[in-house]
């Protein structure tokens, strides 16, 4: 569920919504998802001083919240 709302709010932000590739990594304490976007749309991802960046990890925290899981954000080149 979380992977997906990562997936559609990038796809919302981005010129190249195609190119958006999100994959998942679980370990034994947390869960990884992992953001790639098109070399354009970098910026649009990440934003000013990093605000979009934060809201995507804020919005992802707590949608997690209810779950009880904890996961992080890593946005790729």
């Amino acid at each position: 569920m979380e992977k997906d709302l990562i997936e559609y709010i990038a796809k919302s932000l981005v010129d190249d919504p195609s190119a958006v590739e999100v994959n998942e990594t679980e370990s034994e304490r947390s869960t990884v998802i992992e953001l790639r976007v098109g070399p354009g749309d970098i910026g649009k991802v990440i934003g000013k001083h990093g605000r979009i960046a934060k809201a995507l990890r804020t919005v992802l925290s707590a949608s997690a919240s209810k779950s009880g899981q904890h996961y992080t954000l890593e946005i790729l080149d």
